[in-house]
């Protein structure tokens, strides 16, 4: 795979609208069913808004009926960083982007069984999605693969 550094991007952030700096820098949550991506079935990859690196793949994505992206698993686990949540009088396992610092999301254990059982729950204003056939244009060709179908 190419090797790309990915990191905070100060350029990046200062092109965020309100709402994408609100959830990826000061760790707020977008409302349920107004995201751009948790109703978006296209085939693709969704990168940090901030960094561009790979989070998470259509092929591990699901509906939750939470209102917000759901994921069962990131691309790459090195990509994604869990820290504890002790906000609104509850623990949660808040999900970041390891590079990008920025805010994702929040990580529950109520995801599909088959799947492992997690649930990425991700604030679609801290994604940009790539989708499939803009992969390779867009510097993310070596995720394609993701997307390949196995013949019997």
């Amino acid at each position: 795979m190419t090797t790309t550094e990915y990191r905070k991007d100060l350029t990046a952030i200062s092109q965020l609208t309100p709402e994408q700096f609100a959830v990826t820098q000061q760790s707020a949550t977008e409302p349920a069913f107004t995201g751009e991506f948790w109703d978006n079935h296209e085939d693709g990859i969704y990168v940090d808004i901030v960094s561009g690196e790979p989070l998470f793949a259509s092929t591990d994505k699901y509906d939750s009926r939470s209102g917000w992206p759901s994921f069962t698993r990131p691309i790459n686990s090195a990509n994604v960083v869990r820290r504890d949540d002790k906000s609104y009088g509850m623990v949660r396992t808040e999900v970041r982007s390891a590079n990008g610092d920025s805010h994702l999301g929040h990580l529950f254990d109520d995801g599909p069984v088959a799947e492992g059982g997690l649930r990425y729950c991700i604030n679609s204003a801290a994604l940009r999605f790539i989708p499939r056939g803009s992969l390779e244009a867009q510097g993310y060709g070596d995720y394609t693969s993701l997307f390949d179908t196995k013949e019997s």
